[in-house]
């Protein structure tokens, strides 16, 4: 029987009046899509957002590959190749993706020559569809463009778990049809993919597991 990739257990995530995770175990496996379903305010974002590596958990566990870990922060997250796409975008609008992309440069590396970050992109492209301009500025970029850029900076830093957080909130429905095109190749490709949604039509379009 396969093993999940990322084994979340009794996770509890509380903030001033509200607990927003109470004891969540979560499962998420390498090689498929992963539907979060919910009302808004029923916890999805904070539980991914505790894998992340951006909240601490008040208690539990998360253990990728076996191996627990405890995240002090989203960089240790990529670390370990954990990344999430949020609703509100991460990118210095004034650079272009490419220097974006070195902004975001892999943990534990020697910065990629600009040839070297071009090639990254053609191969992104190649692999799961996801064209971008490295010379474009980011602030001349659509919304839809700007979230593959976000999409392409994670994968660029070495995650092999996709969190995706709402993404077709501001997509039109020719790029949420790409979206689920470019998660159908990176689930393929053997990443784990997750998207947090509260619209059942979405989940039934593009999940494996809910």
């Amino acid at each position: 029987m396969t093993k999940p990739l990322v084994q979340m257990r009794g996770i509890v995530k509380k903030f001033p009046g509200v607990v927003a995770n109470d004891r969540v175990d979560l499962d998420i496996y390498a090689g498929e899509i992963h539907a979060l379903l919910g009302e808004n305010g029923s916890g999805k974002s904070t539980i991914m957002s505790v894998l992340a590596g951006l909240y601490k958990p008040d208690a539990g566990e998360i253990l990728i590959d076996g191996t627990p870990f405890a995240f002090a922060s989203p960089r240790d997250a990529i670390a370990v190749g954990v990344g999430m796409v949020y609703q509100h975008f991460k990118l210095v609008e004034p650079f272009t993706v490419a220097q974006n992309l070195q902004l975001g440069e892999r943990q534990g590396s020697f910065l990629l020559s600009d040839a070297g970050i071009r090639a990254e992109i053609q191969n992104f492209e190649k692999r799961f569809g996801l064209a971008v301009d490295p010379d474009s500025p980011v602030w001349q970029l659509s919304v839809g463009q700007k979230q593959r850029v976000e999409i392409v900076r994670m994968l660029y830093r070495g995650s092999k778990v996709l969190i995706l957080d709402e993404p077709t909130a501001v997509l039109t429905p020719q790029e949420t049809a790409e979206l689920f095109v470019n998660m159908r190749k990176m689930a393929a490709a053997g990443c784990a993919v997750v998207f947090i949604t509260h619209k059942m039509n979405e989940v039934q379009a593009v999940a494996d597991r809910v």
